[in-house]
């Protein structure tokens, strides 16, 4: 039977994994600089701060749910000498390797062939069984509920998990303790894990959530849109972190409350995004990251704002601020390979 995820629930992870991550910090985007030429900038005239979670152990937030499940199981008694198993698009992955090997148990991860070599190479670095299956992660989902089938691996998943959601969500209560009047939190999402956790607490604290995803990995606003959860094709720059076919019913039950809007940015938008935090501040984050940035990128017709159940026939393509409101865009993850980001000199 499903159950909501709950703000207990997201408190009960931070005592589990306190000490066990790294606190996140937060950086103030100057006042003045607007990002429509290229500069990583805020639209005048809000304030806005860019969450550095990408410094995080294993290079993104995924860490935080990794270990509050892992920790969950151990104090359980339930972790099972075949170790962990997970099908990512390779953060995920990450995150359940890292978090195995500090509990001492063995992981194996089940990834889409055109993963990035940069994750799979750091995979193997944190000593996993890494299995390439199939080109989309659904493919390799499968391959991995299989395996823990065969071989009694504790299951875990990349988004679709209580333990996980709560985990991820004490990003939020870090966040707060940084910027304690904060009106919105920007995240990007996938199959809404990340985004689930966030906004349970950011609703407690009566914050607004921004839910960000590319046009063509839009799981979560289909099923917005659509009243339920459905299957949508994957096609974006970002799918290897955001390619979910499908999102969680934890998520979409999150997207549904008050105090939430969904956001539909191009491709175009989060190359832009993320070359801009390179060109300005030096941050090789991956195009997941600046998918959440992208949000903000003025757009003249843009319309207000619209939560969920007004939804109009015309997706929001981008987030209108209003004046003086306080905004925390969360930059998720950097396992990506630079080398695609221009270096410009003068």
């Amino acid at each position: 039977m499903f159950q909501p995820l709950t703000y207990d629930a997201v408190q009960e992870a931070a005592a589990r994994i306190a000490g066990r991550i790294r606190p996140v910090t937060v950086v103030p985007v100057e006042p003045g600089a607007v990002a429509t030429d290229g500069a990583v900038g805020r639209p005048d005239p809000c304030q806005v701060w860019l969450v550095t979670e990408y410094m995080q152990h294993t290079g993104s937030f995924k860490a935080r749910g990794a270990m509050n499940f892992l920790a969950a199981h151990h104090e359980a008694g339930s972790l099972p000498e075949a170790g962990v198993t997970i099908a990512s698009g390779g953060n995920a992955g990450l995150a359940c390797a890292w978090a195995a090997r500090q509990h001492g148990v063995p992981a194996t991860v089940f990834l889409p062939e055109r993963a990035p070599g940069v994750k799979v190479a750091k995979l193997r670095g944190y000593g996993a069984d890494v299995r390439l299956i199939g080109t989309e992660y659904a493919e390799a989902l499968a391959a991995c509920q299989d395996f823990s089938a065969e071989t009694g691996a504790l299951a875990s998943h990349a988004y679709d998990h209580p333990l996980i959601a709560a985990g991820a969500g004490t990003l939020m209560d870090e966040i707060l303790q940084r910027i304690p009047d904060l009106d919105t939190v920007v995240v990007a999402v996938g199959g809404g894990g990340l985004f689930a956790g966030v906004a349970t607490a950011a609703r407690h604290h009566g914050v607004h959530t921004v839910a960000v995803e590319p046009e063509d990995c839009r799981a979560l606003n289909a099923a917005l849109r659509a009243g339920r959860i459905v299957d949508v094709p994957v096609d974006s720059v970002a799918a290897d972190s955001l390619g979910a076919r499908r999102t969680s019913a934890i998520a979409l039950h999150a997207a549904e409350q008050p105090g939430v809007s969904s956001v539909l940015v191009p491709d175009s938008r989060i190359v832009h995004a993320r070359q801009a935090l390179w060109d300005d501040r030096r941050i090789a984050v991956e195009h997941a990251a600046a998918t959440a940035l992208a949000a903000l990128a003025p757009q003249e017709d843009a319309p207000a704002p619209v939560g969920p159940g007004t939804l109009d026939d015309a997706p929001l393509r981008s987030y209108r601020p209003r004046g003086g409101e306080r905004i925390a865009v969360v930059l998720c993850g950097a396992n990506t390979d630079p080398s695609d980001l221009v270096v410009r000199t003068a």
